[in-house]
């Protein structure tokens, strides 16, 4: 065993390709050759694409076979506070010296050859999941589907589609269609796929896709249906209704991840016990959580305070509306953007819910964008926008003038790795 820390690993990783995202398949494969091909060795796969809801989407099917007794490995990116969130193995965030184990294999197998981080991490994973027995293992992906390092697993149990929006267009294409291919890229000959929601144009790509792969599609609207029923929510399929307590996974969108969970587990033959504790015990950090403890709740003990990590104008139209949807109370964004995102399409719907808005640059990121960048974006979109040097000034500020206030501190996962590692 090394003693070099996981960290120390990581950092060296990240030296290994110029670019952070560049989509191929070819260095996957050849690590995970020289690695003995692991990916075959996984309990049944189930692989999730989209642009949204695929992190709430896995943590719901994560709860309902759990709670059914089962084991899972889970797999998903970004992490947050520590890279250890992104591999699960049996239940159990992957220990500190199983993942530095991992990576320094990984590392020494690759032999210096061109890798990006996320793909050498990829395998590191499914090298850490092929060693230890469980009955499932959820696949995230990362960036697209057809070309994501997750995306090599010759037959997954099956597959999964959540909402397709714009986002990413420098790497999928400037179109639903051509980012719904991308996606659609998972999808496998003769392997079920369950598809949420969708825009017409993303869904007709999907459907041709599955056609031509002879996979058949579980699409909400046609093989099951989802929705609010009063105060909970209810299910159905050809085999049957369920009601069920809403998700505890804050926001109306989360009804539709909710659906397509469902869908996955009743596929799978699971009963509805597994189907309530998908909607009641899953949990997923930075979306719509609120921090009741750490320094920055103790520091505004009067306000509500939530954290956010949605990014793209899908994701501002589902805060906006849940947001809307809140008893009354002054509402105010602390913000922070990276440049690579559609700033204007995630502000915009914003804009009529909340009172003001602080923006921040993201801590330690080097493509954060400026504090007065988004804060000029943000007065375009219609708030009034101010600057503040970091997320705990802004705050205080805030609540210096308005103690009660709600605060929702928002635009990116890499400020909300930062809020939640400051508040560990």
């Amino acid at each position: 065993m090394t003693s070099t820390t996981s960290d120390a690993i990581l950092d060296r990783m990240m030296a290994l390709h110029p670019k952070v995202i560049d989509l191929t398949l070819d260095r996957v494969w050849r690590l995970l050759e020289a690695l003995g091909n692991p990916q075959n060795d996984l309990p049944p796969v189930i692989h999730i694409a989209g642009t949204n809801g695929k992190g709430s989407t896995q943590a719901m099917i994560r709860a309902g076979v759990e709670a059914a007794g089962k084991t899972v490995h889970a797999y998903t990116s970004p992490h947050l506070a520590r890279f250890h969130e992104r591999i699960r193995i049996a239940g159990s965030l992957i220990s500190e010296p199983d993942l530095t184990a991992v990576l320094d294999e990984c590392y020494a197998a690759n032999k210096g050859a061109d890798i990006t981080y996320f793909e050498i991490t990829t395998c590191a994973a499914l090298l850490a999941f092929a060693r230890t027995p469980a009955d499932y293992t959820l696949l995230e992906v990362g960036l697209g589907g057809r070309l994501d390092a997750t995306n090599v697993i010759a037959r997954p149990a099956m597959t999964v589609i959540t909402p397709v929006s714009m986002d990413h267009e420098q790497f999928l294409g400037d179109t639903i269609a051509k980012i719904a291919f991308e996606k659609a890229g998972i999808i496998k000959r003769g392997v079920p796929c369950v598809v949420s929601g969708q825009d017409p144009e993303g869904l007709e790509v999907i459907e041709e896709v599955a056609a031509r792969c002879a996979a058949p599609l579980l699409a909400y609207g046609q093989q099951w249906h989802v929705g609010p029923d009063r105060d909970r929510m209810s299910y159905q399929d050809e085999t049957g209704l369920l009601d069920l307590p809403r998700p505890n996974l804050p926001g109306a969108h989360q009804i539709m991840n909710a659906g397509a969970a469902l869908t996955v587990l009743r596929q799978l033959g699971f009963g509805a016990a597994a189907c309530e504790a998908a909607v009641t015990d899953a949990f997923w950090p930075a979306r719509m959580q609120r921090l009741s403890s750490g320094p920055l709740a103790d520091s505004a003990p009067q306000a509500e305070i939530w954290l956010d990590g949605g990014h793209n104008p899908a994701a501002g139209v589902a805060l906006a509306a849940h947001l809307s949807g809140l008893p009354a109370r002054p509402t105010y964004l602390i913000c922070g953007m990276l440049k690579t995102k559609d700033i204007s399409g995630y502000l915009t719907p914003l804009a009529d819910v909340a009172d003001s808005l602080t923006a921040v640059s993201i801590p330690g990121e080097a493509s954060t964008l400026p504090a007065e960048v988004t804060a000029e974006a943000a007065r375009q979109a219609g708030f009034q926008a101010q600057e503040a040097s970091s997320v705990t000034t802004a705050l205080a500020e805030i609540v210096r003038q308005t103690p009660h206030a709600r605060v929702l501190i928002c635009g990116s996962l890499y400020l909300a790795g930062a809020v939640l590692r400051d508040s560990a």
